[in-house]
C-alpha cells in the first residue's frame, strides 16, 4: 500500500469519524434544543400560573374586603342611631330642665314683685324705706305737737 492509499484511507476514516460526530452533534444540538423550548415553556406556564393564582387571591381579597367593609358600614349606622336616640333623649332632657326651671325663676319674679322686691339693689332699697320711715317720723311728731 503506498502512502497515497494510506492517506486516502486515513482521510476516509477521519471522515467516517467527522460524519458520526457530526451526526452525534446534530443530536445532541436538536435535543438540547428541545430541552431548552421546554424548559422556556415551563417557565411561560409558571408565569402563567402565578399571574392567576395571584388574580384569585386578589380577587378573594377584595370581596373580603367588600363584605367586611359593608359589615363594619351596617355596624357604623347602626352605632350612629344608638347615639341619636341617646342624643335626642339627653337634648329632651335638658330641655325639661331648662323649662322648668324658667318657670320657677318667673315665679321668684313674681312673688318678689308682689312682696316689692324688685330687682333693684338692696342699698338702694333700704335708703327708701329709711326716707319712709324719716317721713312717718315726721308725720308722728307734728302729729304729737298739735295734740300737746
Amino acid at each position: 500500500m503506498s502512502n497515497i492509499d494510506k492517506i486516502k484511507k486515513a482521510a476516509t476514516h477521519a471522515e467516517e469519524i467527522i460524519k458520526d460526530s457530526a451526526a452525534s452533534t446534530e443530536d445532541r444540538i436538536k435535543e438540547t434544543t428541545a430541552n431548552a423550548e421546554e424548559m422556556a415553556r415551563k417557565v411561560w406556564l409558571a408565569g402563567l400560573g402565578a399571574y392567576g393564582k395571584s388574580y384569585e387571591e386578589f380577587k378573594g381579597r377584595i370581596e373580603s374586603l367588600s363584605t367586611d367593609s359593608n359589615k363594619l358600614f351596617d355596624e357604623l349606622v347602626a352605632k350612629g342611631q344608638k347615639l341619636e336616640a341617646q342624643g335626642k333623649s339627653k337634648v329632651e332632657e335638658v330641655k325639661n330642665k331648662v323649662a322648668s326651671k324658667t318657670d320657677i325663676e318667673s315665679r321668684i319674679k313674681q312673688v318678689r314683685s308682689k312682696l316689692g322686691f324688685n330687682d333693684t339693689d338692696s342699698d338702694q332699697q333700704v335708703e327708701e324705706l329709711s326716707a319712709k320711715i324719716d317721713a312717718l317720723t315726721a308725720v308722728v311728731a307734728k302729729l304729737a305737737a298739735k295734740k300737746a
